[in-house]
């Protein structure tokens, strides 16, 4: 089955998961799309088997809480963020709950956490202005970027280089083999006045850059160059809530979430808006992602959401 409009407009949710008491504030599936983990405020982690629409396993953090969880390529450990006691970012085995190793030098909250698509080495922006490069194998900071404010990142799907947002208001993109000789490329864009960028994302093809903010619009631009494409408006944020904004896996359309608990739906090529779906979410949807490899999508408030098209009989 080919994701298409209609394909699209037919998404219904299969299966709703009360598992969390909280917000839901981050969740990634797995390179092979079978699993998918979440962290939520509740400071519990919570793995779910996308095969068969179950919660496998929860996890807690108390003690440091969980935010911005990320799977390694090794099936069963994770990358996240903490919210209390300090900014580490933390590296989880999975199968026993322990950790690996703790990654420390951001003094201020952890607001961007990407794992390179490709191999061991993510990167870690915080709230103290730095964009932090790390490997799995290493406590060590393998590289550090002093920015003039805020940043957020993503790396490409090669895996060659990466892309920061600063300032809500510039794009630069960087060699990983050279980025300390600063970015190859610098796009100065419109800034928004009444929202911050609070994410980024490269399409699946590496031909668009997603920003989203925490405003009622979510940009799109030509990575390569830097000239904006399409910018999607029409949900709902009113509160200034940082709303996850994704593509599909053949960068054909973007989601995101809405205040009101609805999933709005467009097209990267004409951006025209292509569905609104309902899923009765409790409250909003700061969590959107859709499965690499199954036609699935994930949405998240409270209550996490897997919704499949539905077949006409």
């Amino acid at each position: 089955m080919k994701l298409t409009d209609v394909v699209l407009r037919n998404f219904r949710v299969a299966k709703v998961f009360r598992e969390n008491t909280d917000r839901i504030n981050s969740l990634d599936f797995s390179p092979n799309g079978e699993t998918l983990i979440s962290s939520s405020d509740d400071d519990s982690i919570v793995i779910y088997d996308c095969q068969n629409g179950t919660p496998k396993r929860t996890l807690n953090s108390k003690k440091y809480g969980v935010d911005l969880i990320s799977y390694t390529h090794a099936i069963n450990t994770a990358v996240h963020s903490s919210t209390k006691v300090d900014d580490t970012i933390r590296y989880l085995s999975l199968h026993d709950n322990k950790y690996i190793r703790y990654f420390q030098g951001h003094t201020k909250k952890v607001v961007t956490l990407c794992m390179s698509p490709t191999d061991d080495t993510f990167l870690s922006g915080s709230l103290d202005k730095t964009i932090r490069l790390w490997d799995l194998r290493s406590p060590n900071c393998q590289g550090l970027m002093h920015l003039p404010g805020r940043p957020v990142a993503a790396f490409d799907p090669e895996g060659l280089i990466f892309a920061a947002g600063i300032n809500s208001e510039s794009l630069k993109l960087y060699d990983l083999r050279s980025f300390d000789k600063g970015p190859f490329a610098t796009f100065k864009l419109q800034q928004d006045k009444d929202c911050d960028w609070t994410g980024l994302k490269f399409s699946p093809d590496g031909k668009l850059i997603l920003i989203s903010t925490n405003g009622s619009v979510v940009r799109l631009i030509d990575a390569f160059q830097g000239t904006p494409l399409q910018t999607f408006t029409g949900h709902t944020n009113q509160r200034g809530l940082a709303l996850e904004a994704s593509f599909s896996p053949d960068s054909q359309f973007v989601f995101s979430g809405s205040a009101d608990g609805k999933i709005h739906s467009w097209d990267t090529i004409t951006g025209a808006r292509v569905a609104v779906l309902n899923g009765d979410h409790v409250g909003p949807v700061q969590c959107v992602r859709f499965n690499p490899k199954f036609l699935m999508l994930a949405t998240a408030c409270n209550n996490m959401a897997f919704w499949l098209p539905q077949v006409d009989e």
